[in-house]
């Protein structure tokens, strides 16, 4: 990390209000979606990642809201999943 960047930071017209930015990483998935991530450090020294997720609907109205359903669901899962590290204790797992 050099003075004032991360080494992961883009720099640039990204960063900006004391906050750090890293170039978008692209998952394509033709025909279904499409979702970008982008690690933030923000002013306070906290970290997280922005998703952006574009999912392809169906064209019938039942099937579209039973996909927008399923995707909540699933989305807390990965919520879930990926939030587990940054929500143990500092010191580590404690027994008892």
């Amino acid at each position: 990390m050099n003075r004032w960047h991360p080494d992961w930071c883009a720099g640039g017209h990204r960063c900006g209000l004391g906050e750090h930015r890293a170039d978008p990483l692209a998952v394509d998935v033709p025909g279904l979606g499409r979702a970008l991530l982008i690690r933030v450090r923000a002013a306070d020294g906290r970290e997280h990642a922005e998703v952006t997720l574009t999912v392809a609907l169906a064209a019938a109205e039942p099937y579209a809201r039973r996909q927008l359903l399923d995707l909540t669901t699933d989305l807390t899962r990965v919520l879930e999943r990926a939030t587990r590290a940054s929500a143990r204790p500092k010191g580590g797992i404690r027994n008892g």
